[in-house]
């Protein structure tokens, strides 16, 4: 692997949150085109570490570096000029869906073009032909079409969420990065959601990192598994390999609250 081929490269990195290490000399690199779960209980750094990547958050001054696509987007404790462009490479996935509620959801995925198009054309909604087909095209990939006019808000949670997959498919990224994307769906809208992210990864070619409590989902659906404890990595390796005397390391005797069906 190397760093210009690299979805994420991750060096030495710490982040504080008064006297709680959130991240403590994290290092992982992941590829472009893996299927990347990260892990691990609750407070563990998963998600602080996916917003460290994205620059949503700073981390702490010293020798990590942060790089996206081979460019460094944080390093001496601060993002940097270019953390705005590597954003564009990187469509974020997060829990609560982050769409406009008010607007319809073809609103909402059209806006996955305002990187490339003049922010004037977006205000007025006069979006040029070709995005507009693009959106279309990622609602009907992500099974959403018969819904581009209804206001995002009263959609259902699984319906949002393929929406705001579809935003990401319109902006071009070349990487997903999802923050507990399935974590207040049911059980179907789950399922739906994680194999359009793994046919995004096969059929596509995108990287995609997602933080995961259901671990019996990082398991079924990606190839790699980042565990995080206390803000360190304490496993990174196959999904097959997370045994039990591993799960026990990571989560603690009573894993069984967030393994409840591995190996099902």
């Amino acid at each position: 692997m190397t760093s210009s081929a690299a979805v994420a490269s991750v060096r030495d990195v710490s982040k504080t949150f008064g006297a709680r290490k959130a991240l403590n000399g994290v290092s992982v690199e992941v590829a472009a085109g893996e299927m990347v779960a990260l892990i691990g209980p609750s407070g563990s750094g998963k998600s602080t570490l996916l917003r460290s990547i994205t620059g949503l958050q700073s981390i702490d001054n010293g020798p990590g570096v942060i790089e996206v696509f081979g460019t460094v987007v944080q390093k001496n404790g601060r993002t940097t000029s270019a953390v705005r462009a590597a954003r564009q490479t990187l469509g974020m996935i997060f829990q609560q869906f982050n769409l406009v509620g008010r607007l319809s959801l073809f609103s909402n995925v059209m806006l996955g073009a305002l990187g490339r198009v003049p922010g004037w054309r977006g205000l007025a909604g006069a979006w040029p032909s070709e995005d507009k087909t693009r959106a279309m095209a990622a609602l009907h990939r992500v099974g959403v079409a018969d819904y581009a006019a209804q206001r995002a808000n009263t959609l259902s949670g699984g319906q949002q969420q393929r929406g705001a997959i579809a935003r990401a498919i319109v902006q071009g990224a070349k990487a997903i990065l999802a923050d507990e994307p399935v974590a207040s769906l049911d059980p179907v809208s789950a399922r739906k959601v994680m194999e359009l992210l793994v046919e995004l990864n096969q059929r596509d070619g995108m990287g995609v990192i997602v933080t995961l409590h259901q671990v019996d989902y990082a398991i079924r659906y990606c190839n790699r598994v980042v565990a995080l404890k206390a803000g360190k990595i304490v496993y990174d390796g196959p999904s097959s390999g997370l045994d039990t005397k591993t799960l026990i390391d990571i989560y603690g005797p009573e894993f069984e609250d967030a393994f409840w069906e591995a190996k099902a």
